[in-house]
């Protein structure tokens, strides 16, 4: 299953916070995506913080997986994860067009 996983700071956290977890933070990150789960990370444009794209059995897995990251283990960072599925509508761009 592939899956969008967006970082959800938590109350309290900052990036002075963040500091003295960044290294293991970039290791569990290689580990994951070494182990298949990451498949993709992205910095967001928008705010600080990380999109994953991921690949798991299930929602929950993913969960777990995230759930490791040193910033999750602080309590500085939560997941909100969202599960992708293929997009099936490009047949409408090839039906015949009703008039």
């Amino acid at each position: 299953m592939k899956l969008l996983c967006l970082d959800i700071p938590q109350p309290g956290a900052s990036l002075e916070k963040y500091q003295p977890h960044l290294l293991d933070e970039v290791r569990h990150a290689w580990l994951l995506y070494k182990s298949t789960v990451v498949r993709d990370i992205y910095f967001r444009q928008d705010r600080p913080g990380v999109a994953i794209i991921a690949e798991c059995e299930s929602v929950e897995a993913a969960r777990e997986a995230l759930a490791e990251f040193p910033l999750a283990k602080a309590g500085l960072i939560d997941w909100d994860i969202i599960p992708l599925g293929p997009f099936l509508n490009w047949e409408m761009l090839f039906a015949p067009s009703r008039q």
